[in-house]
């Protein structure tokens, strides 16, 4: 591969108008970057990967920055493609339910723009700050997952760019669309390994008139999945179901319902009876709602399962001395451990019990030095497809490079 000579340096800089030196403030998950290229369009980011291209440069794309040390370390940095000057929601089409906007745009900027109009997308910002484009290809989700979803359920059309500097579109204004690749399902948690998205279309929900949530102390993982039983199968309709068990202290079972005053107001009263004396009604959701359990430095995990094994993936979490969050309604916990020492033991230990039913424990966030001692992503099903795809997207394997499971 190519360093960064004064040629490439050249065709770099002139594709756009902000073009300069990678600093420390760049790094990749500790990666140094070599230049970092800003576009403010579609055609300047095709401009940008056509010119590496020409060079066989590596390239990664970034959002807002947020999500950065996720996955693995790239194996190489070239070219830093920053889209945070694509931050315009594109069009507004209130009478469809339907907003097009660039990739670098943030969730929250994007959620004012479609509030004015009383609608929202229910996608959650689950990192303050986050852009579009980022939470596509990290495939970020949070509470309202229960009620819609997750981004690839809302996303109905998508703008690429390929590794070779064409752009690709597909989807539309109308949700049903056939034939050949689903390319936006494909970015969606691609970690930019496949195509940089510059532009996404997603339909969007009303806002609820008003907002209500039940919250009930828990103190056993049997508990809590009684509860989580209970509550998916009546007929109150949640919104939203989310564990939050800190290691040291209570757990709490916390069920989210939204819409018209009246009908929220019978769909939470019934859950308080459904659940028992212990259950409170707030207006205001808990603390830290919609957030992720880890801090800087410590080690975050995904952990998904099958509803039936819920119990189990809570307890053993609890075992090996983690804070867990996360949706009991469809199977999706975080954990948080804050020593880096008991990250390899306690992996194995989660990824058995996640594998028996069903699911996966992934490192999402980690140190560096974890991230070396752990298989971050663990036994992928597909992973020779998953390897073919990423040739015919990205033959010379310069986007992202190694950052995606596999390596890929």
């Amino acid at each position: 591969m190519e360093t960064l000579t004064g040629t490439a340096r050249d065709a770099l800089t002139s594709t756009c108008e902000e073009v300069r030196d990678g600093g420390p403030g760049d790094a990749v998950d500790g990666v140094p970057v070599g230049l970092v290229a800003r576009p403010a369009s579609t055609g300047q980011v095709a401009e940008v990967l056509k010119a590496a291209a020409a060079h066989r440069l590596t390239v990664v794309p970034r959002g807002r920055g947020t999500k950065l040390t996720w996955g693995l370390p790239p194996t190489s940095a070239d070219v830093l493609v920053d889209l945070s000057a694509m931050d315009q929601v594109l069009d507004h089409a209130a009478g469809d339910l339907i907003v097009e906007t660039q990739a670098g745009t943030r969730l929250a900027d994007l959620q004012d723009v479609v509030g004015q109009a009383g609608q929202r997308l229910v996608v959650d910002e689950t990192v303050p700050g986050a852009s579009i484009g980022g939470s596509l290809s990290t495939n970020a989700s949070g509470p309202n997952r229960v009620l819609a979803g997750t981004a690839r359920d809302l996303l109905i059309g998508v703008t690429v760019v390929r590794a070779d500097g064409v752009v690709a579109k597909a989807g539309g204004r109308v949700v049903k669309n056939v034939a050949g690749y689903d390319l936006g399902k494909l970015m969606i948690g691609a970690f930019g390994s496949l195509a940089v998205i510059t532009e996404a279309l997603f339909r969007l929900h009303p806002l609820p008139e008003v907002q209500r949530w039940v919250t009930l102390p828990v103190d056993a993982p049997g508990r809590v999945h009684d509860l989580t039983q209970a509550v998916v199968h009546g007929q109150t309709v949640p919104g939203a179901l989310e564990l939050d068990w800190p290691v040291d202290g209570a757990g709490t079972l916390t069920v989210l319902y939204g819409g018209k005053a009246a009908g929220v107001q019978a769909r939470a009263g019934a859950a308080v009876s459904m659940l028992g004396a212990d259950a409170s009604v707030s207006d205001e959701p808990p603390a830290g709602w919609g957030t992720y359990p880890w801090r800087p430095g410590e080690t975050g995990l995904k952990l998904t399962c099958v509803l039936s094994g819920v119990r189990d993936v809570v307890a053993a979490a609890r075992e090996v001395g983690a804070t867990v969050r996360g949706s009991t309604g469809c199977g999706v916990l975080y954990a948080a451990l804050g020593r880096p020492d008991d990250v390899p033991e306690a992996l194995a230990r989660l990824r058995d019990v996640c594998t028996r039913h069903q699911g996966s424990a992934v490192v999402v966030d980690a140190p560096v030095a974890v991230k070396q001692a752990v298989d971050v992503w663990g036994p992928v099903h597909g992973l020779d497809l998953m390897r073919r795809v990423k040739d015919q997207f990205d033959p010379d394997h310069r986007l992202a490079p190694g950052r995606f499971v596999g390596g890929i």
